[in-house]
């Protein structure tokens, strides 16, 4: 493939990776706060599960492992400030609707 035509087809490839960057990158926040509420209220289960969705839906990116470790680190500071943890329930709530968020933004390639 000649250069000059391979530059408009790398474009599309990278448009919709940019269109989802906002969303992809809000839902990736929240996933990160849920990692990090369950970490710090020893829910074990919903931490593996918020990590597992970033981990198989997201675009395997640094910015977004960046923005996951970032949203979680601050979680978990926030909620050892004495925070009371959420029931169990709400977190799986919460969790599902950011694993929704997070689909929509990085749907699967056709």
């Amino acid at each position: 493939m000649k250069p000059f035509l391979l530059l408009p087809v790398l474009a599309a490839i990278a448009l919709p990776a940019a269109a989802d960057d906002t969303a992809g990158g809000a839902a990736i926040v929240s996933l990160g706060q849920i990692n990090g509420v369950a970490l710090a209220c020893q829910q074990m289960a919903i931490a593996s599960r918020a990590r597992h969705a970033v981990q198989d839906i997201a675009q395997k990116t640094r910015s977004n492992g960046e923005i996951f470790e970032e949203a979680t680190s601050a979680a978990f500071l926030d909620q050892g400030k004495g925070l009371e943890c959420p029931d169990v329930a709400t977190l799986n709530t919460r969790l599902g609707e950011a694993e929704q968020q997070l689909r929509q933004a990085f749907p699967p390639a056709p």
